[in-house]
């Protein structure tokens, strides 16, 4: 014989079982409504690719609906409309069911979903328990997150590779850690489809030239290669990435003419990895060679404090800035290990606590006559409030230093 609070107990054990069962049913109906599942991971560039292929696919007459977790998290419909992400609480992977009974609601043939988890259980939780994809993509593997995935780049590259689809396809322009990924996809029994300098040294200026904002060519390429994938034509593909409206935290770049004052901003507040974040520093400065002041804004966080650390070292080694503004929180950290690398401090200007308006005005101080401004590290925070600062005072047509001048108001954020 039970007793009372025996049969409660095992009432709601019950209940809680038909529960699970009925929400795994619901799932596996809805994933199995949509046939093309693409699951996109990767250190930078994720919300990227994630648009470029739901654009590609949908230019191809292919029924989209694509999710990304980036800047700012977007469910991108059929029509190419966007509705952000409504959250009741945190981020939490359970989103993902959520969204796949949205595309199949919608009747999608194509699902394109930003991998959101960090923890590496819960990357390979996603992928095997809730998407099951049919293509997934890792962008690329590099040192990032390592409070999470690290320590080293290589522990990201295996922490990325939790989310690796079974018996499907694998798309990567990872080079480093690419044995990694072969060994993963063999042990899953998934095709690799691995994009190399070929790939990527394939992709035109005139292509480049097509996009309102600055894409990598790399992140075209992989992009490309999932296409082809799915029998899209190369220009098919090409036609709609154009179209695609960009992240928020895409690499912007805003003119202004301030009072007399040449000013070129580069919204790289995204890029928050040392190697991407110099890659992008070198490209700003490339571009930009007739402009006096060179500025790096670094908006730091006091809870990446490894981040400001792996940023403030990777600073050294690049080309020196003239003046290295630092807002956000916790921005000793960074003063602290940049002076442990070498850098000046007496370039150093702190504007921490400072609205953007003041912080604006800081930086037309330290600009002179003409000047380029890099944001990085990290978009939260005021770091997309900048930007869009820069933004609303930018001058609107183009100009013939920079071809891939500042994204218009329809690619606004």
């Amino acid at each position: 014989m039970f007793s009372g609070n025996q049969l409660v107990l095992i009432g709601v054990l019950l209940v809680l079982l038909v529960a699970g069962v009925s929400e795994y049913v619901a799932l596996a109906r809805a994933r199995a409504k949509v046939p093309i599942r693409i699951h996109i991971n990767g250190t930078r560039g994720k919300s990227s690719v994630t648009r470029l292929i739901a654009a590609a696919l949908r230019e191809a007459g292919i029924r989209t609906f694509a999710k990304t977790t980036g800047t700012l998290p977007r469910m991108i419909y059929p029509d190419g409309t966007e509705l952000p992400v409504f959250r009741p609480s945190k981020a939490n992977i359970i989103e993902q069911q959520r969204i796949m009974r949205v595309a199949a609601g919608e009747r999608a043939r194509a699902i394109v979903l930003e991998c959101m988890a960090l923890q590496p259980l819960l990357q390979s939780i996603s992928e095997l328990q809730i998407v099951r994809s049919t293509h997934s993509v890792i962008t690329n593997a590099r040192p990032d997150h390592l409070d999470v995935m690290g320590p080293t780049a290589r522990d990201v590259a295996l922490a990325l590779c939790g989310m690796v689809s079974v018996k499907g396809r694998l798309f990567s322009a990872e080079a480093e850690h690419l044995p990694i990924l072969q060994a993963v996809a063999k042990d899953r029994d998934t095709e690799l489809f691995a994009v190399g300098e070929e790939e990527v040294a394939s992709i035109s200026e005139e292509t480049l030239a097509g996009f309102s904002y600055t894409e990598h060519a790399e992140n075209i390429a992989l992009a490309l290669a999932v296409c082809d994938s799915l029998d899209i034509p190369r220009d098919v593909a090409i036609r709609g990435m154009w179209k695609a409206r960009p992240d928020p935290g895409a690499l912007t770049t805003h003119h202004l003419d301030f009072f007399g004052r040449r000013l070129v901003f580069f919204n790289g507040f995204a890029a928050n990895d040392p190697v991407s974040t110099g890659r992008l520093w070198s490209l700003v400065l490339g571009r930009s060679r007739d402009y006096k002041t060179k500025i790096a804004i670094f908006n730091c966080r006091a809870d990446r404090a490894d981040r400001s650390a792996q940023l403030a070292e990777a600073l050294a080694s690049w080309e020196t800035p003239d003046w290295v503004v630092l807002m956000g929180t916790g921005t000793q950290v960074f003063a602290r290990f940049a002076r442990r690398w070498g850098v000046d401090p007496s370039r150093v200007v702190f504007v921490e606590g400072l609205r953007v308006e003041e912080i604006f005005e800081r930086l037309v101080e330290l600009a002179g006559s003409s000047a380029v401004l890099m944001g990085m590290g990290n978009i939260g925070g005021q770091g997309l409030d900048l930007a869009r600062y820069f933004k609303n005072r930018e001058i609107v047509e183009t100009t013939d230093d920079d071809p891939q001048h500042a994204e218009t108001a329809s690619a606004s954020s």
